[in-house]
């Protein structure tokens, strides 16, 4: 092998962060090659071996498995990132090595009995519970990888596996570039009615980098794209019925016709994974899925998303009977005949009307210095460590990406990570997320150090500034924030120092949610809300009733919007513990059929969403997207914890901050997360909390 390959290319030759100014497409191959060719001859090596002691297993086990994951790690998010043609095709190509590699890892049989072995062994009661848990689940998840098939059944195992990455990188390239082909060009003042500034600001500055030079937010033309914050405020604020129908339907069938269609992906891979569960001995996919979470079957998940449903049902058909009394004051046609693409306008009318609140208007008192700096007070005082951005000059894939140090009260680095805040359509995918580039590891430490410090990505897709303008943000762009900065500061925090069981690794998914939403909670309590928000031009604070407009809101809607994550939730496991791949009903079917049974208006004939739900068809959440409300039941149960002990209590709000950190944010993957929780809370779990803070304990009461 050609050593040198680790000197000169950059996705190897790095120590502590990359060079990614540096890395180009044509580095992506070579470097895995080399890197997957490094760790076939070690893992070959340690098979080769006798250990005698569960270090002298893990340790090169960790080592290996590493230099892999944080090569991988980096091409990964700039596919998601900077996704260009080249780099596309360069991550294609590699992407059936590095299955085939994690396949070869997890299927070793030699290293499966060792394992079994430590835990069969005298030594095992002395061992941490980090160490079981992470041999425990090193066992199952070998088990899980076909470890135990017979060779036969193991050649059908790997090529499922990978082609379900295949179909998996399909689908979301097919979302991509459904998204970002879409463009609906304006060019008359009819044609914007009821459109707020920041929208044709943006729209403008789309249209320029469409090829339209002169375009301006007076004058236009305006360009409206499928990108969230294009398509939101559209269908929020344009009084134009015919153009929101227009986008609305664009937007149901993404990626379902012509070159893009994700419908043969999608009955591939409902088909393969059924396949893949019938291998490993379960009889559906459900099953095999929720063999690695919290939930204990899919009853429960089920119990769970049927209470949830049962109890927001009747908010939600008032929320639709308000929009048509609305709309029939004003004489609206909309009264009699309210349709899909007509909802989100109308309930802006009706938040607007209700609380004198417009998201718009709202805007200016969010912008992205202020919103971070009152995030980083925030987390200063709930778990003692302070956030600063770097003076040092780091390497970036784009110039708007930030770098941050995280350090305890003496100043200390605990870890870092990179903000990439702002959509970019044509190159980054939608959503918003948090990984990771590395770890937390005692194995891996630099050379002088005692441990190696974690690193984040952070990435939003929030609007973007506009000319001299910045990033003014909606309420619902400072919530996502905060909630991708729970999972990173679960990833940053973390005291465990045996890596594959430290901050997010090894968290059961349905669990993995509570850090971050526990997070969210906070952008409704009243210090936090006056710190993130003054006009970026006056510096005025919120005014008071905008403020207790802003909590009255909290739970406006939400019948309706917790229908619509049931519904998201309840089809998902459907697909996976009902649904027959060879049979009749197809996903769209089951789609229809569960939007009857769960939705206050039943989706589309045309409705194609699944197409583009890349959360199961192209993520983790396969039989799992219930892992939101799961998860759900544990934050608000977590944050009751500070209600109930007075959130205007300083020293009771940083008690309970230090708890949560040295529980949920420090030992992560250690130990289970049932067990996490009640080192907190001092219990298990209740739902109670979470029907209170939707505000829908009073209709449950009704319902039972």
């Amino acid at each position: 092998m050609n050593q040198s390959i680790f000197q000169t290319n950059p996705l190897l030759n790095w120590t502590t962060l990359p060079d990614f100014e540096s890395i180009t497409a044509e580095h992506v191959q070579p470097a895995m090659e080399a890197v997957l060719g490094q760790a076939e001859t070690d893992l070959t090596a340690l098979e080769g071996t006798d250990p005698a002691e569960w270090y002298d297993l893990l340790v090169p086990m960790e080592k290996l498995a590493d230099r892999v994951e944080r090569t991988w790690s980096v091409v990964s998010h700039l596919h998601g990132v900077r996704n260009t043609p080249e780099l596309r095709a360069a991550y294609e190509n590699v992407q059936p090595l590095v299955v085939a590699f994690s396949n070869r890892l997890a299927q070793s049989e030699g290293i499966y009995l060792a394992l079994t072995q430590f835990r069969e062994s005298d030594s095992w009661s002395g061992y941490s519970s980090a160490l079981k848990r992470c041999i425990e689940t090193s066992i199952r998840d070998r088990e899980l990888t076909g470890v135990g098939l017979s060779e036969d059944k193991r050649a059908t195992f790997n090529a499922n596996t990978n082609r379900l990455a295949e179909l998996a990188t399909r689908f979301s390239n097919n979302v991509l570039d459904a998204t970002r082909t879409f463009t609906m060009e304006l060019f008359s003042r009819d044609d914007i009615q009821g459109l707020p500034d920041s929208l044709l600001g943006l729209a403008a500055q789309t249209a320029r980098a469409k090829g339209h030079p002169e375009a301006s937010p007076e004058h236009g033309p305006w360009v409206i794209t499928l990108d969230m914050p294009s398509f939101i405020p559209f269908m929020q604020h344009s009084t134009r019925r015919d153009l929101r129908e227009k986008l609305y339907r664009v937007v149901i069938t993404r990626a379902s016709d012509g070159d893009l269609n994700n419908t043969p992906l999608m009955d591939e891979i409902l088909a393969l994974r059924r396949e893949r569960a019938v291998l490993l001995g379960f009889s559906t996919y459900a099953e095999l899925s929720l063999s690695r979470k919290m939930a204990p079957g899919a009853d429960r998940v089920e119990d769970l998303l049927f209470r949830l449903r049962d109890a927001a049902r009747p908010a939600a058909d008032r929320d639709m009977e308000e929009l048509r009394e609305l709309a029939r004051s004003l004489g609206a046609p909309e009264a009699e005949d309210m349709c899909h693409w007509d909802i989100p306008f109308w309930a802006e009318r009706l938040r607007e009307k209700r609380f004198s609140l417009n998201e718009e208007e709202l805007r200016p008192y969010f912008p992205l210095p202020r919103v971070l700096d009152g995030l980083f007070e925030l987390v200063r005082e709930l778990f003692n460590v302070q956030i600063r951005e770097s003076c040092e000059q780091v390497p970036v894939w784009n110039q708007a990406v930030r770098y941050f140090r995280v350090e305890d009260s003496a100043g200390n680095r605990l870890a870092s990570f990179y903000l990439d805040p702002y959509s970019r359509p044509e190159e980054k995918r939608g959503g918003a997320w948090m990984s990771d580039l590395v770890g937390r590891s005692a194995v891996l430490a630099p050379t002088g150090s005692a441990v190696r410090l974690p690193v984040a990505f952070i990435c939003c897709n929030q609007t973007p500034p506009v000319d001299d303008t910045p990033s003014l943000m909606t309420f619902r762009e400072v919530t996502t924030l905060f909630h991708e900065f729970g999972h990173a500061l679960q990833h940053m925090l973390t005291t465990v120092d045996l890596g594959p069981v430290a901050g997010i690794n090894n968290v059961e998914w349905d669990a993995v949610e509570l850090a971050s939403q526990f997070m969210e909670n906070w952008c409704y309590h009243r210090p936090t809300l006056e710190r993130i928000a003054a006009h970026y031009e006056t510096g005025a604070s919120l005014p008071e009733e905008t403020i207790n407009s802003i909590l009255a809101a909290r739970t406006f809607r939400e019948g309706s919007n917790t229908l619509r994550q049931v519904f998201f939730g309840l089809m998902d496991m459907d697909l996976h513990l009902r649904h027959d791949p060879a049979g009749t009903e197809t996903p769209a079917m089951v789609q229809e059929r569960l939007a009857r049974e769960t939705l206050t208006m039943p989706t589309l004939a045309e409705d194609r969403f699944l197409c583009s739900f890349s959360h199961i068809f192209a993520g983790g959440y396969a039989a799992g997207y219930y892992s939101y409300k799961w998860a759900e039941v544990l934050s608000a149960d977590g944050f009751a914890a500070f209600e109930e002990a007075g959130l205007d209590d300083p020293a009771a709000v940083q008690r309970l901050g230090g708890k949560f950190r040295n529980t949920v944010l420090a030992l992560g993957g250690s130990r289970h997360p049932m067990e996490v929780f009640t080192l907190f809370r001092g219990r298990e779990p209740r739902i109670d909390a979470l029907i209170r803070h939707m505000g829908l304990e009073q209709k449950e009461e009704e319902q039972s």
